[in-house]
């Protein structure tokens, strides 16, 4: 067994763990429609995935009046939570998360989802025991900005230079460097990989269990 390099690992949920990607996106245009307003394209609705909700419909909606972004909100929670049952795991998850606590790793989720959609997808997706703590994006900043990565380094102990963040989205490399961690990307959430690639992140893996296999060797 390999030294471990990162006592903390970080997920971001939605498009890392859960592949939810596309239901964000079909919500995002049905609460959209439900609005009478411009229906936001495909590539549009999944750039915002992971950034906190009303900032994300304000980037994939400009132009609403801003007194119409909460009704935005509750149309697009009514649209997730709908049909929220039918998401599943990325293969492999469970196994991933169980090889890293085997080499006691602390493990954390940081997400753009509200407590109650992460506590609900926790629940469904039984994943609670694998992580020693959460943050939303409506109990602490919003992605990209470092605060919701450096509460988690303080309640875990855990200095920067011992962290690594992995997400599928430019918010959650940028999330990593703006708090001083490292990162790895994923290809099949929400971003295009030549986005990814940007950020300098320290891999990109194409499928869990490539990320596994990265995670145990260097990880």
């Amino acid at each position: 067994m390999r030294r471990r390099q990162y006592d903390l690992i970080v997920f971001d949920w939605d498009g890392t763990l859960f592949d939810s990607t596309a239901l964000i996106v079909r919500s995002i245009q049905a609460a959209s429609r439900d609005l009478g307003v411009a229906t936001p394209s495909d590539q549009d609705a999944a750039y915002v995935i992971g950034l906190g909700l009303q900032e994300a419909l304000q980037h994939a909606v400009p132009g609403l009046a801003e007194e119409r972004y909460p009704e935005l909100v509750q149309r697009y929670r009514h649209h997730y939570f709908k049909d929220q049952h039918a998401i599943t795991l990325f293969d492999g998850v469970p196994e991933l998360l169980e090889a890293l606590r085997e080499r006691q790793h602390s493990l954390a989720v940081a997400t753009g989802k509200s407590r109650r959609g992460l506590d609900e997808a926790l629940q469904i997706s039984a994943l609670n025991r694998y992580f020693d703590a959460t943050r939303t994006a409506d109990e602490t900043r919003s992605k990209p900005h470092p605060q919701m990565l450096q509460e988690l380094m303080a309640e875990l102990g855990v200095e920067p230079e011992r962290t690594l963040m992995i997400g599928d989205t430019t918010h959650d490399l940028q999330l990593a460097s703006n708090a001083g961690a490292a990162s790895v990307a994923v290809s099949y959430g929400a971003h295009e990989i030549e986005q990814l690639h940007e950020h300098a992140p320290r891999h990109v893996a194409h499928s869990v269990a490539e990320l596994r296999s990265w995670l145990l060797q260097h990880g």
